[in-house]
């Protein structure tokens, strides 16, 4: 049947307007397409440039060079040493565990290197280089550089890695680097980029730690081509970053080196050196030490077990961080509080019978049978307690505080070094606040001898000892320079301590170490421009009880090591114009005169002299024994390092 006329045309509207609509809507559409597309390439095209650029091309950081660290003669101490080197690919290598075996057929790699290799090389990206080891020698690198076509992705490199030349000699001093850790970054507020970089090594602790913005240096970086991927493709250009900042010392490393040597024959010392008019600092020595460089290159678990579990405490810069009763070195205190107080005078003597008496309690002087009739230099001289528990009693806590205080005790110097201590002065207000008790005349008697709460740390005694010679607030330095400028001096300001006091004293220390009476006599020196004042000190560990007395004491070396009293002794040479304060702590070493007074000579020699000391120097009957000594000394310390000089006899 034929459509009507009517119905076709009807029709043939409705498709020509819906023929229109999607024609119009479809021109609409290019419209819009082709605007977007014009602002696209047109308008927006340096943005969506730079967006590509930056998609194809990467910036990577490069390390800076470390600063190195010097000595006060410029001998460097921490440096940057060739580093050679081996890195994986693990998308080249195939199968990285034969690849490792192969590689250690070449060079040392141990089934425990390897599978702490594969755990690194799983942990990142395919193409990312992997160090499977380093600090090989160029015989090693050799062989793998000419085995390359049987080791797929592994690749020899050369860099550069903190090494400390001298070992332990400045190990807490100086300290040493390791790689950045979790704890390092957050300890940071805004870490900077470079601290990112893998395996890149920061200060852990001394000088290292403490100067570590100025060690450091700022990243340089390179321009590199990658694909979609990532890939590194090849490298644009290159700007190498500020090395960092050269760090002079002033420590010695010849008489650094000597002392370490010299305290050997100890389990567990400390030795601090000064120069008295400057308050340079020549010598932090704390014995036993151990190498820093293990840790830079990665110490294992059982050499760092060995190293915390060692009873010696190896890992401790007992130097500034160990606290210790300062015994008789702290009679000097006592002394000069009650005669500046005008308590005491030159001439009164004091009656030592062995003890005293003081509110019930019998306080006992080192000589049981007692010292007789001492005034203050002969109480200086052989170490008389009694004497002291006299003074303690007259000029109280207050004003013994105040004197220690003086001379540098309690107080926390602010040097580069990692967990300096402040050590104890102890007052009224310390006892309450911390022990809830009141002090006691008691505490009193027992710190005027630096027994009882006193505690400072050998640094402290050898500051102690320098404003004593000086008489001077003479400040500890350790940093003489940073990339060249020097750091300035300051000047000491005047202490004030009474001058006929102070000839007093030390005129009782040169009789400690020079008249036949005096403790350190046996340790004298006898070379007339070079002698020395000194002062010995024994603080017990343990209390001796009533019942141990009386069923007599046992000799020191009859006891365990750790309840052995510690032996100290201070001194200062020359003793006209004094240029040099020495401080010893032997951890129980038994006593002051026996342990510690021959290395304070012994060191305080090689300060003068600038070397080793001279034989000359010594008592006649102890030379053969001596000569022996420094000869295994020289042995072992090697050559001389810095500049000879001619010891002065000014």
């Amino acid at each position: 049947m034929k459509r009507p006329q009517k119905d076709t045309e009807e029709s043939v509207r409705k498709i020509s307007r819906r023929a229109a609509l999607l024609g119009g809507a479809q021109l609409a559409v290019a419209g819009a397409l082709v605007l977007r597309m014009r602002q696209l390439q047109v308008a927006e095209s340096d943005q969506f440039r730079l967006l590509a650029e930056e998609n194809r091309i990467n910036i990577r950081l490069l390390p800076p060079n470390r600063g190195l660290i010097q000595d006060r003669h410029g001998v460097v101490l921490a440096g940057n040493a060739q580093n050679y080197r081996v890195v994986l690919v693990r998308e080249e290598a195939g199968d990285p565990r034969a690849t490792l075996e192969k590689l250690a057929q070449l060079i040392p790699l141990s089934e425990e290197e390897i599978e702490r290799a594969i755990r690194d090389i799983m942990r990142h990206r395919p193409f990312v280089p992997v160090t499977i080891a380093d600090r090989l020698s160029w015989e090693e690198v050799t062989r793998v550089a000419a085995n390359a076509p049987a080791l797929p992705g592994v690749t020899p490199e050369v860099g550069l890695t903190r090494h400390y030349p001298f070992g332990p000699e400045f190990a807490h001093s100086v300290g040493y680097v390791g790689p950045v850790s979790e704890s390092d970054l957050a300890a940071l507020e805004s870490p900077e980029p470079v601290l990112m970089i893998p395996r890149f090594q920061i200060g852990k602790i001394g000088v290292e730690r403490e100067l570590e913005a100025h060690l450091r240096g700022s990243a340089g970086h390179r321009r590199v081509e990658v694909n979609a991927l990532g890939r590194e493709m090849r490298e644009l250009d290159r700007q190498e970053g500020d090395a960092g900042q050269n760090v002079q010392l002033t420590l010695d490393r010849d008489l650094q080196a000597f002392t370490l040597a010299r305290l050997e024959a100890e389990k567990s010392a400390a030795v601090a050196v000064m120069e008295i008019p400057s308050g340079n600092v020549l010598t932090l020595v704390s014995a036993p030490s151990f190498d820093p460089n293990l840790f830079v290159r990665g110490i294992s678990v059982p050499e760092f077990n060995k190293l915390r579990e060692n009873e010696f405490r190896p890992m401790s810069n007992k130097v500034v961080q160990g606290a210790y009763p300062p015994g008789s070195t702290y009679k000097m205190v006592t002394a000069l509080a009650a005669f500046e107080a005008g308590l005491a005078s030159p001439d009164e003597r004091v009656w030592c019978p062995g003890h005293m008496d003081v509110a019930g309690r019998r306080f006992h002087c080192w000589r049981r049978g007692g010292h007789g009739r001492m005034n203050l230099v002969a109480a200086l001289s052989e170490s008389c307690d009694v004497y002291f528990y006299e003074l303690a009693q007259r000029v109280g806590i207050d004003r013994m505080y105040a004197m220690a205080e003086r001379l540098g005790m309690g107080i926390r110097f602010d040097l580069p070094i990692s967990a300096v201590s402040a050590g104890l002065n102890p007052s009224r207000d310390w006892k309450r606040a911390r022990r809830g008790a009141e002090w006691l005349v008691g505490d009193t008697v027992n710190a005027s001898i630096g027994q009882g709460f006193v505690l400072s740390t050998p640094l402290q005694l050898a500051v102690m000892t320098a404003r004593l010679a000086a008489n001077r607030e003479i400040v500890p330095r350790l940093v003489h320079s940073i990339d060249g400028v020097e750091v300035p001096v300051p000047e000491a300001p005047p202490l004030n301590l009474p001058g006929n006091t102070l000839n007093l004293i030390r005129r009782g220390m040169w009789e400690c170490s020079n008249h036949q009476r005096g403790t350190a006599y046996s340790s004298r020196i006898v070379e007339a421009d070079m002698r020395m004042a000194g002062k010995t000190g024994t603080s017990q560990v343990f209390s001796i009880t009533a019942a141990e007395r009386a069923a007599g004491v046992r000799r020191q070396d009859q006891l365990p090591w750790n309840r052995r009293n510690h032996a100290l002794f201070v001194c200062y040479a020359p003793e006209t114009n004094p240029r040099y304060a020495v401080s010893v702590v032997v951890e129980h070493g038994g006593g002051g005169s026996s342990a510690a007074a021959p290395i304070g000579r012994d060191v305080i020699l090689a300060a003068q002299a600038g070397g080793l000391p001279p034989l000359e120097a010594y008592p006649q009957p102890q030379r053969n024994r001596i000569e022996a000594m420094l000869e295994e000394i020289a042995e072992k310390i090697g050559p001389k390092t810095g500049p000879s000089r001619e010891r002065s006899r000014a």
